[in-house]
């Protein structure tokens, strides 16, 4: 059964009617308060565009960075949390309704006293499925029963579109089991790398602690998680190697993979977690895989009993009780990121509602916080850069016709889509009650997800389910559907003013739609075709030149340096720092055709072209904590904020243009050193 938007929305009404939020009050799009004019445009844009900004917000106590993403953020939230207040505070919903479900499912989260009351006890499910591992035999069936719930333990495992036949699902392995946010933690060897493996070695006896263990045991217990964990990450391929779609494209069967990884019953744990119909899959890692058979078998049980107590409590402590609570964000919270205290509960219980229930709420959200005329004014947005980027194609001096031909026919198969799903996730199977624990109703969840993930498995491609919510603050590109997707949640300034000036719009929410147009031709996307199949459509010849040019940007990431001892990794965020070259080549080129034929008036003594850009500097304001920035070097493929507002900018002659930079100022790179692909 499939709940449509109408349907959706008239059975949400009750909780709609009468409870509008009212809109944020207008904010000047481009704000001079929010200047440093002692930087310099050619010198600092960043700080030029944001300096004061910065200053009067600095990072909240609770948060490890804070920005314009997480500023609007905090306003979507703001009226979710209206809707889950209004929600909970009713017990008479229908059963098994939309209302219902949300409601017990706030209400249990924000149950301090029930989540004290239970203390461990949520945990029984998992340890009780643990205990059943008395031989290497067992472990499928314990790790399928885990992976059924959540607990991702030893490697990961999901239902996607084929990358190479996009008309299909297939079984997918991926490398995984770690506690420790990269392989590179537990590989490196330096002072601040020994540090945090201690203080993680300390942090896993005191969660064993809670969860059961005597002292003494739990630290014998935490130090052969280290060393099972160590032996996981040294079979584990870079995060550089995993952006690479050939390399992590290897079909086989089951058997195969049995054959190939003896050791481990891959056949039994697809069988057990439910996904009996995946005779093929891709094992994204085969060394790994291989690595982790031989470990089930050289490792005794009782540590992989332990090693999954260890997951299982560290998958669960932010739903427990509050020593729970208080332990994992000490390590992860503090430690690992530098953040002082934690949000409030309300925050971390909200999330969580939307991993669970997000297409529930997500109707209510939309007609308090997104209107019909944002929805069309986007659709036309995103039509004029189609339209610009073709023409940037059809220009280009180093690409062949051949190619251009595919990269035609590629731009224009992309789907698009706008705001909100057109129909609505149905949540009849998964039942949510106050009567039970929160980290039951959350478990529950998970375990409807992963369902619905296997369910996948011999239907026809889903092409209307979305990746994100309605409230997410982010968009993206999915190369095996060919499709675009901008969530409600984004479509709101900074990043959109539904009654904004042209230049303020292209410069914001142009630049994230040229985003994301860019990712289906970046070094990555670049490499699948029109109908989302994993497919060389390049010539040689073209794809060496893409590469020539593709370096340039390598180089101009690595160069730059947030940390003392710790500089962006150009390889590793090189897709996304060429959809953001990308999408502000597309977005200017949109914006002079919107401007053709029209008056161009200065608004606040600022041309289009100036605002532009200050818009685009503006979406990338950003601070965060040294930790904090250390975490996002080491294993976000995104650059942090700063450069990406500096970055594609000093590439641009029209910027030179529109601030009157002359040639040698650091916003102004030398003509050789400037990538340019669109």
């Amino acid at each position: 059964m499939t709940i449509r938007l109408g349907l959706a929305l008239a059975v949400l009404t009750a909780v709609a009617a009468g409870a509008q939020t009212p809109p944020p009050a207008k904010t000047r799009a481009i704000d001079p308060a929010n200047f440093d004019t002692s930087a310099k445009p050619c010198e600092d844009f960043y700080t030029h565009a944001n300096g004061s900004w910065l200053k009067a917000h600095p990072i909240p106590a609770d948060r490890a960075s804070y920005g314009a993403f997480q500023e609007l953020a905090d306003r979507n939230r703001d009226v979710l949390k209206k809707i889950l207040e209004e929600t909970s505070a009713r017990t008479d919903w229908p059963q098994g309704s939309a209302e219902q479900k949300v409601g017990d499912f706030y209400a249990s989260g924000m149950d301090a006293a029930g989540r004290e009351k239970a203390g461990a006890a949520p945990l029984a499910p998992a340890l009780a499925a643990i205990a059943k591992l008395k031989s290497p035999s067992d472990l499928p069936a314990v790790l399928a029963e885990l992976h059924l719930s959540g607990v991702s333990a030893g490697f990961g495992f999901r239902v996607a579109q084929d990358a190479k036949d996009s008309t299909r699902y297939i079984g997918i392995f991926n490398q995984g089991g770690l506690g420790l946010p990269d392989r590179d933690y537990y590989l490196k060897d330096d002072p601040k790398s020994k540090d945090l493996k201690a203080a993680y070695e300390a942090h896993v006896a005191k969660l064993l602690e809670l969860a059961g263990s005597a002292p003494d045991a739990a630290k014998a217990e935490a130090a052969a998680i280290l060393a099972l964990e160590t032996k996981l990450a040294q079979a584990s391929i870079t995060r550089v190697e995993n952006r690479d779609p050939q390399k992590t494209y290897n079909k086989r069967t089951v058997a195969a993979l049995n054959a190939e990884a003896p050791g481990f019953d891959f056949a039994k744990f697809l069988a057990d977690l439910g996904a009996t119909t995946a005779t093929e899959v891709n094992v994204r890692q085969p060394g790994f895989f291989t690595a982790f058979a031989a470990l089930t078998r050289s490792v005794p049980p009782a540590e992989w009993r332990t090693y999954l107590r260890w997951h299982a409590a560290r998958t669960d402590a932010p739903l427990l009780s509050r020593a729970f609570q208080d332990e994992d964000f000490a390590f992860n919270g503090k430690k690992l990121n530098g953040t002082p205290q934690q949000e409030e509960p309300w925050r971390r219980v909200q999330a969580a509602t939307d991993f669970a229930l997000g297409e529930a709420v997500g109707p209510i959200y939309v007609a308090r916080a997104f209107s019909p005329r944002a929805k069309e004014r986007t659709k036309i947005l995103v039509e004029n850069m189609r339209a610009a980027l073709k023409e940037r194609i059809d220009a280009l001096p180093w690409m062949s016709p051949e190619t251009k031909a595919q990269a035609q026919r590629k731009l224009a198969a992309f789907g698009v889509k706008i705001g909100y799903p057109d129909v609505w996730r149905d949540y009849t199977a998964l039942v949510i009650s106050r009567s039970v624990s929160y980290a039951e109703n959350v478990r529950r969840a998970r375990i409807f997800e992963t369902k619905r993930n296997l369910a996948k498995l011999g239907k026809p491609i889903d092409r209307t389910e979305w990746g994100m919510t309605p409230p997410t603050v982010n968009a993206y590109y999915n190369a095996s559907m060919n499709e675009i997707v901008f969530p409600a949640g984004i479509l709101q300034p900074p990043f959109f003013y539904e009654d904004g000036d042209d230049a303020v719009n292209y410069g914001g929410i142009g630049v994230v739609i040229g985003h994301e147009m860019s990712h289906g031709f970046d070094d990555s996307g670049s490499q699948y075709d029109a109908d989302g199949n994993l497919r060389n459509w390049w010539t040689p010849e073209d794809r060496k030149a893409y590469d020539a040019r593709t370096a340039l940007i390598v180089k101009q990431f690595d160069s730059y340096k947030p940390l003392r001892d710790l500089a962006i990794n150009g390889k590793l965020t090189l897709g996304e720092n060429i959809g953001d070259l990308g999408g502000i080549k597309i977005a200017y080129a949109a914006l002079q055709k919107a401007l053709a034929g029209k008056p161009r008036a200065k608004i606040d003594g600022f041309t289009p072209e100036q605002r532009f850009f200050l818009s685009y500097a503006t979406i990338w304001r950003s601070q965060y904590r040294d930790e904090s920035m250390r975490v996002q070097l080491n294993t976000n493929p995104h650059s942090p904020g700063h450069w990406r507002a500096i970055g594609p900018p000093s590439n641009l002659p029209e910027f030179y243009d529109a601030f009157g930079c002359a040639e040698g100022t650091p916003m102004r790179r030398a003509e050789a050193d400037r990538p340019s692909i669109w």
